[in-house]
């Protein structure tokens, strides 16, 4: 098993090797060696050639066409593909890599498809698994995390400073909590964009142009999320401070309850948890 440091501040000679070479890859690249990782310790795997170049433009890391026993050298395999192509991929990698720790950035792939993937024992795999979104790509994103009994606690210490550049991270301990987070989070940013078209076109409706509307939605959504991260109270506080009985938001919020918004966001995630479990018993098979 591969030592890991203990400490953020102690210096991080392992190699790491992403296979899968896109924008998540990439964000992580960029945060690895911003954090002091030397080029020479990241091994990206890509079949595509202008994607090769690009990442060797970039950030001046080694890159592969196809896996081989260079992977041997890497104590981390970070996967990056995506979940259909997980198989394909993971077959030339699988000889080279029994000894690593495994980070996964897949959507809907379990951790016990990836260790037969892999041809990895269950009890021994050290498979962590990984829900970011979008937001990783400009260091503001969230990552829910499940990690198999395998993985010491100076590995998830390592594998949450490998994540450090795409934002916070959150580990739950049951890896079917992780369908609740993708429901929540990963597909989140698209509710929140769901939203901002809609006051964008609230906007329209009463005058202002689109792009006043969406610089007001986006301030809005940005002002009120910082505020609830730094306040001590609760959402439902913070929303009552700025609703007084027979004023404007009380009466936007009264028709918000009519419509049952407040409902119908519950059944959302209900339905893409229930698609996220479905599609990972579709990859699982």
């Amino acid at each position: 098993m591969s030592s890991t440091p203990t400490s953020s501040s102690t210096a991080d000679t392992r190699t790491i090797a992403f296979i899968g070479g896109g924008n998540m890859a990439s964000a992580l690249i960029g945060g690895l060696l911003r954090a002091g990782l030397a080029p020479s310790q990241l091994i990206v795997v890509d079949p595509g050639a202008e994607q090769r170049a690009r990442l060797v433009a970039d950030f001046g890391v080694r890159t592969l066409a196809a896996a081989d026993a260079t992977l041997a050298e890497a104590a981390l395999v970070v996967w990056a593909v995506k979940p259909q192509l997980f198989k394909e991929a993971a077959a030339p990698v699988a000889p080279h890599a029994a000894g690593a720790l495994h980070l996964s950035v897949m959507a809907g792939l379990r951790c016990d498809g990836i260790a037969a993937a892999l041809g990895l024992a269950p009890a021994a795999a050290r498979i962590v698994r990984s829900m970011p979104n979008t937001p990783a790509l400009i260091g503001r994103g969230i990552a829910g995390l499940h990690a198999l009994p395998a993985v010491s606690a100076d590995e998830r210490t390592w594998i949450e400073a490998v994540l450090a550049p795409t934002g916070q991270t959150l580990w739950v301990e049951q890896e079917s909590q992780l369908d609740a987070v993708t429901a929540l989070s990963g597909s989140g940013p698209a509710y929140v964009f769901y939203l901002v078209e809609a006051m964008m076109a609230g906007a329209q409706a009463l005058g202002l142009s689109a792009e006043q509307g969406k610089r007001l939605a986006l301030a809005t959504f940005d002002g009120a999320a910082a505020l609830a991260a730094q306040s001590p109270e609760s959402p439902a506080t913070l929303r009552e401070r700025v609703t007084s009985k027979g004023g404007t938001t009380y009466a936007a919020l009264q028709s918000l309850a009519a419509d049952q918004v407040d409902a119908a966001m519950v059944r959302a995630l209900q339905a893409a948890a229930r698609r996220a479990a479905e599609l990972g018993d579709e990859f699982g098979r």
